[in-house]
């Protein structure tokens, strides 16, 4: 007597899928309808409670803001930020990086100054910030510095960690071979650290911009924190909400720069599935 074999379901294919399953696969689509829903809904809000524009603009009057400006002033704002920003960004790296070093390798130094870096963090940049200008004066300078107050601690904390977390087994076997200490940490604690040092990279960017508008508030002729401080104090809600999307696009362009970098320079250090 034969057997009768059931047939197998066939696999559905990807054009068979639910709708929202395939968007949830798509990294780009389901942001952007969520992005396109929000606008729809902040336009038609405004427009049905008829919100004033100085207290909440529609975004088609936000998009006339860009368009009161000359293309020529939003580059010598977004120039001005962005140069401060970078500028200070690096500084913070180039300080961090020795001062994590040294608080991984060296038990009295995270002893003794580790507590002096909270500290430090703890203390409003704002409320200091008129002083950094008065004893730096009007220039970049010390723009540069309040943002590099803002941008550094995240990157020493995210430094630190990844390079304590080498595993104990390598550091002994780096000391058994008589290994310089130079070599421990370019070729066995980096490495290891870089997933770490790239999350505190990226946090650091947009914290940047942060510092830069911040320093600009105080004291700055331009700017996209000058102006929106300037459209601000005219009620001019409109350009002031179109200088704040700069920075929200300035912010998120810097943060996926670093993203890029570490995808293509540091493969390695990211897991399988976002390589």
């Amino acid at each position: 007597m034969s057997e009768t074999i059931a047939p197998t379901p066939a696999s559905s294919s990807p054009s068979q899928r639910p709708v929202w399953d395939r968007l949830i696969d798509m990294p780009v689509a389901l942001p952007l309808i969520c992005f396109l829903a929000i606008l729809i809904l902040w336009e038609s809000s405004t427009r049905l409670f008829s919100i004033p524009s100085y207290v909440l603009p529609a975004p088609s009057r936000i998009a006339g803001g860009f368009s009161s400006i000359s293309a020529g002033r939003w580059a010598e704002h977004i120039w001005a930020t962005l140069r401060v920003a970078i500028m200070g960004y690096g500084v913070s790296i180039l300080i961090s990086l020795p001062i994590a070093i040294g608080l991984a390798k060296s038990r009295f130094m995270s002893r003794a100054f580790y507590p002096l870096l909270v500290v430090i963090q703890s203390v409003p940049v704002v409320a200091v910030a008129p002083i950094i200008i008065v004893v730096l004066g009007t220039d970049d300078a010390p723009r540069i510095v309040i943002t590099f107050m803002i941008a550094f601690f995240p990157l020493v904390v995210s430094m630190t960690t990844g390079l304590m977390a080498t595993p104990p087994e390598l550091i002994e076997l780096s000391r058994s071979l008589n290994a310089p200490t130079w070599r421990e940490v370019s070729q066995i604690r980096l490495p290891f650290a870089t997933p770490y040092i790239f999350s505190g990279l990226r946090i650091s960017i947009t914290l940047a911009v942060i510092g830069a508008v911040v320093a600009e508030f105080v004291a700055a002729e331009k700017g996209i924190g000058y102006f929106i401080q300037f459209s601000t104090s005219m009620f001019r809600l409109p350009e002031a909400w179109a200088g704040l999307t700069v920075l929200v696009i300035m912010s998120l362009t810097l943060f996926q720069t670093i993203s890029l970098l570490q995808k293509f320079v540091f493969p390695w250090s990211l897991p399988k599935d976002q390589r």
